[in-house]
């Protein structure tokens, strides 16, 4: 029986893509499947697009494939490694045509296609007239009270245009937003010919193991034991020379998940299950745009040896409404550091938090939400922070930040700072660090009907 074997790529934008070299040279991989683009990614490529219309895209993207391109040239039996990545951002083509400019410069060779159609941010009053509300999916609140502040606007995108632009013989494949797991299902469904208008509960399940396997792929090493929950975490080999995960993947849609050998990590029972779980809020009914999965039959059967067996996976007919995020203009962040250290380094944070509020409500300026950290107590913890230690701390650093519409409100927030050092609580040896406004975006997500979505979407192969 056919197999395929995909290996895991970058998990976030500014990810390592070391571990992606040792899955191509050792790992007998075909496809390197690399996911560039967190939930809040594209607010950070929005900011990078406000300074340079050219901008918008990945950056680690041209770095990567430089190191990696020559490797993947060379394996897979002389056949080439191919690459789907939506490094593209808010900016695809931009970022193809600075990939074109490098492999011109090394005189590299490679079929590099563009699928757009993912931005829709023109398309909201066209959705609207289309009978869509475009209401927030969380609150349902009217995009009215945002469309003017709107900014950018991307639907996840399933796996069809990268299969396309797969069978018009694309080396490399660049898109924007597309639903994380479609760039592991897409080499999948072109290998084997799965039908991605499945109607059969077997074709859905099909889809639902292509799924699962994108899933479990999606986040680099996260899903060979790094950042493992498990009280074992300690006993995890070699974590600086981490192996991403691959997942060797049979026609009927058996998947092992494993990683290259002489790597470090795990893949077992333990660190696969809690991958899999992750950002999972419905084990039964897990969306994307090609299929609802439901993940209440699947078996995992560790192999030993770094390889787990996933076979099981249920599927449901797609969904008739695709995801769109969209991005707003939310004010402006100041925001200090001030640090203090024992003894009592909580209570001379706090103290100090205390007098900034002061000035706050005497400057009464326009403010509309102010965050006090306390950073080695509750910043990670929050609520959850054990009161009973913290008095006993060796260093608190007490970080603010305030919320407002007025950017000159938040570059002058630092300056309530420094004065602190002479004039308030005993101060020894803590930094003071303040940054600039900083523009917030805030995110808007809703539901479209798919064909509004689809009907515009461009494959565009270009040989370089």
């Amino acid at each position: 029986m056919k197999t395929i074997r995909i290996g895991a790529g970058l998990g976030f934008y500014g990810d390592a893509w070391g571990p992606i070299a040792a899955s191509i040279e050792r790992g007998d991989v075909q496809y390197i499947a690399s996911d560039h683009l967190a939930e809040l990614t594209l607010a950070i490529l929005q900011k990078d697009r406000a300074k340079d219309p050219q901008a918008g895209y990945a950056k680690d993207l041209l770095p990567m494939l430089a190191q990696l391109w020559p490797l993947a040239q060379r394996a897979n039996g002389g056949k080439g490694v191919k690459f789907l990545l939506n490094a593209g951002g808010l900016n695809p083509h931009g970022a193809r045509a600075a990939l074109a400019e490098l492999f011109r410069k090394k005189g590299w060779h490679a079929r590099i296609a563009v699928v757009s159609g993912d931005d829709v941010i023109d398309c909201l009053d066209t959705f609207e007239r289309a009978g869509e509300s475009c209401a927030h999916m969380d609150s349902g609140a009217a995009l009215s009270e945002v469309r003017e502040r709107m900014v950018f606007a991307n639907a996840y995108l399933g796996a069809a245009p990268l299969v396309q632009a797969l069978q018009q013989g694309a080396d490399i494949v660049i898109t924007g937003r597309v639903a994380d797991a479609a760039l592991f299902l897409a080499p999948l469904v072109h290998e084997f010919g799965w039908r991605l208008d499945a109607r059969t509960p077997e074709e859905w399940n099909l889809l639902a193991q292509g799924l699962t396997v994108g899933h479990l792929l999606e986040c680099s090493g996260q899903g060979s034991g790094g950042n493992f929950g498990g009280l074992d975490w300690v006993d995890i080999p070699d974590l600086g020379h981490i192996g991403y995960p691959i997942a060797e993947v049979s026609e009927d849609g058996m998947a092992i998940i494993t990683k290259a050998p002489g790597t470090g990590g795990r893949i077992s029972f333990d660190t696969v299950r809690e991958q899999l779980l992750y950002e999972v809020h419905d084990p039964r009914s897990y969306f994307s745009p090609d299929v609802i999965l439901d993940m209440g039959s699947m078996q995992l059967q560790d192999l030993g040896e770094d390889r787990v067996r996933v076979t099981g996976a249920l599927g449901k007919p797609r969904p008739e409404r695709l995801k769109i995020v969209g991005g707003f203009q939310d004010g402006w962040m100041g925001q200090a550091t001030f640090g203090y250290s024992w003894p009592q380094a909580w209570k001379k944070a706090e103290r100090a938090a205390q007098i900034v509020q002061q000035l706050l409500r005497e400057q009464k300026q326009s403010i509309d939400d102010v965050r006090i950290e306390y950073q080695g107590y509750d910043s990670i913890l929050g609520p959850l922070a054990d009161s009973a230690q913290r008095d006993q701390l060796n260093e608190v650093y007490l970080r603010m930040a305030l919320r407002t519409r007025d950017k000159r409100v938040a570059d002058g927030f630092g300056r309530l700072f420094p004065w602190l050092a002479l004039s308030g609580p005993p101060f020894v040896g803590g930094r003071i660090n303040m940054q600039p406004a900083s523009e917030l975006l805030g995110i808007w997500p809703m539901l479209v009907r798919r064909e509004l979505v689809e009907n515009a979407v461009i494959v565009d192969v270009m040989e370089v």
